[in-house]
């Protein structure tokens, strides 16, 4: 088989990569290890553990993919205020969507959800698919790339692109060189039901232990539901995770100090080692990373699809300008300049991540006060608020055109 571009990883990121490509003239190829089927969906079942919070730059993106009227008809929560406070002080902020004309600061989605919607649109356009094809080999074949799949078939590309995750086989394969670290935290990640409604916010605590997260949900109308996202030590998470439900709803609720009542109920919880991570390049000749695949961050604010996002949205827009005037796409001068316009930018985003982390984990009374003192500054600094808000949008920097108005 041979392709002028080859995606590995059908997730959210690959796939919307994919879309924005559809029409180019060039023939891509879109290869999985799943099946890449679209299940059928219930809109009365328990939630997906795992959910984005996807900010306007990503909704904007899936709509000109027009994949955001498949999210639409299965399951989404916008939110319109952020509540955020000091678990070992007074600290407090509260962001609106309001604050700078906005109707909604995003959406919480299940993963499955996005992932559905693609694939959705994927089985309609003209990408070529390949499901059930995992990687086993990697190599130079000339100017190409050579890909050997676990049933022996083979792929040649002169352009691959990794979208397949945090743990890349086309990384790896390739010998993609990474920085990277343990946060020593574990992420409990599940759905709750509360005694109150959630009120179209997104809530999150800062404990001495890490972050905990209230995240709005909506099943059939019933607001009440919210996904969480809890940052622990590995030795809490495992003491956690051992509890039954009453016993683990009861610490989840005084962690989160009732802000929405007791927590009346909770899903199967799942246990996420949090783990960062940073590839030193993006690109190298017929070669680019995207997503998971080049970044991985702190759950801290949901960023890490919408960067992933931005970095589809980017590398088509560079690939499709670079066809347009005839050059070469594997070129590495080419890739280069969506290694420029998003490296800045991811970098940017997890320092800001690791900063939060790091000011709320500890214990020196001065950085304490720093962090009470600076919380109630912000919240009362409306320009400084906007530009947070702006920043959660993701409307601020170098946007692709997929993402502007």
């Amino acid at each position: 088989m041979h392709a002028d571009l080859v995606i590995v990883g059908a997730g959210m990121v690959g796939s919307a990569l994919a879309l924005a490509l559809e029409g180019s003239g060039l023939e891509i190829l879109l290869v999985d290890g799943s099946p890449l089927s679209v299940r059928p969906f219930d809109r009365t079942a328990a939630f997906e553990p795992r959910v984005s919070a996807l900010s306007e730059a990503s909704r904007r993106i899936l709509q000109r993919l027009h994949a955001w009227d498949g999210i639409l008809a299965r399951r989404s929560e916008p939110y319109r205020e952020m509540q955020v406070w000091d678990g070992s002080g007074t600290g407090q902020i509260h962001f609106s969507a309001a604050s700078v004309h906005a109707e909604v600061l995003g959406h919480i989605v299940e993963n499955r959800v996005v992932q559905d919607a693609l694939l959705e649109r994927l089985h309609d356009s003209t990408i070529g698919l390949l499901p059930g094809a995992r990687l086993e080999q990697l190599r130079h074949s000339g100017e190409d790339w050579l890909l050997t799949l676990a049933d022996g078939r083979e792929i040649r590309t002169p352009l691959l692109v990794a979208a397949d995750g945090a743990n890349s086989a086309v990384r790896r394969l390739a010998g993609c060189a990474t920085r990277e670290w343990d946060y020593l935290h574990h992420a409990i990640v599940t759905s709750v039901r509360c005694a109150k409604p959630h009120l179209a916010t997104a809530w999150q605590r800062f404990t001495d232990d890490g972050p905990l997260a209230f995240l709005p949900l909506s099943l059939e109308g019933d607001r009440h539901w919210c996904s969480i996202v809890w940052s622990v030590t590995p030795e809490q998470a495992e003491r956690l995770m051992a509890l039954d439900d009453d016993g683990f709803c009861a610490a989840l609720g005084r962690a989160f100090e009732e802000r929405l009542g007791p927590v009346e109920k909770a899903d199967p919880r799942l246990c996420i080692p949090l783990r960062q991570r940073h590839a030193k390049r993006y690109v190298e000749p017929g070669l680019a990373l995207i997503g998971d695949a080049a970044h991985t961050i702190h759950p801290l604010a949901g960023q890490g699809v919408n960067l992933g996002f931005l970095d589809a949205a980017t590398l088509a827009e560079v690939l499709l300008h670079a066809h347009e005037r005839g050059e070469r796409i594997a070129d590495e001068r080419v890739l280069s300049r969506y290694e420029r316009r998003r490296m800045p930018h991811n970098l940017a985003m997890m320092a800001a991540m690791e900063g939060f982390e790091r000011l709320f984990q500890t214990d020196a009374l001065p950085l304490r006060w720093l962090r009470n003192a600076g919380l109630s500054l912000v919240d009362r600094h409306h320009e400084a608020k906007g530009v947070f808000v702006r920043q959660a949008l993701g409307l601020s920097g170098d946007l692709p055109e997929l993402a502007r108005v």
